[in-house]
């Protein structure tokens, strides 16, 4: 059975190491998986009186791809010991939209960051955020990826052979948890 992954960066700096991380990921995923990585750059602030007139369209476009993924990948950089704004601003709105594309579905979460924590703690921050989506978060393994900087090269490509291999980890993992739920839904109907 094929999956379907939604891959959501919190960077807008396409040079990011998160962004880099999502395409790595493209490149890593495992027979049967296939990943798209969302554009957030052209949503805006989330506005109540925007949503009274209707959903944005670049909104919509990426609701639409959340409702048809079967899971998510979100590669999140650390800002202020946090997650940074575009990216919980993109989770406030597809947290309104009436489809709920992120209930009961798998998600997996990394970071690339040149501290030395690797964006440990936006990870922990980001996963308080989702308990509200009712996720379904992928606990272990957790990639964190302390010195990006000198885990990509000019290309962007990952070149740290354990960088490399915990992101094999967390993709089986994400398969794995997929298949696990999607077993569980067929089960029930």
């Amino acid at each position: 059975m094929s999956i379907r992954v939604l891959a959501i960066g919190g960077s807008l700096r396409q040079g990011s190491y998160n962004n880099l991380l999502l395409k790595q990921a493209q490149q890593q995923a495992p027979q049967g998986m296939s990943i798209e990585i969302a554009d957030l750059s052209d949503v805006p602030l989330y506005n109540g009186d925007i949503q009274a007139q209707g959903f944005p369209a670049s909104v919509q476009r990426i609701a639409d791809q959340a409702s048809q993924a079967d899971a998510f990948l979100i590669a999140t950089p650390e800002y202020n010991y946090s997650i940074p704004g575009v990216l919980k601003n993109a989770i406030d709105w597809l947290s309104r939209v009436p489809s709920a594309p992120f209930q009961g579905k798998p998600v997996a979460i990394a970071s690339a960051s040149m501290g030395g924590l690797g964006g440990a703690r936006a990870q922990y921050h980001l996963r308080q955020v989702l308990i509200y989506l009712d996720v379904h978060p992928v606990n272990k393994p957790e990639l964190f990826i302390s010195a990006a900087h000198e885990k990509f090269d000019a290309n962007g490509q990952l070149i740290d052979l354990l960088s490399r291999e915990g992101l094999d980890k967390l993709l089986a993992a994400l398969a794995v948890q997929t298949h696990r739920l999607q077993g569980r839904v067929a089960a029930a109907a």
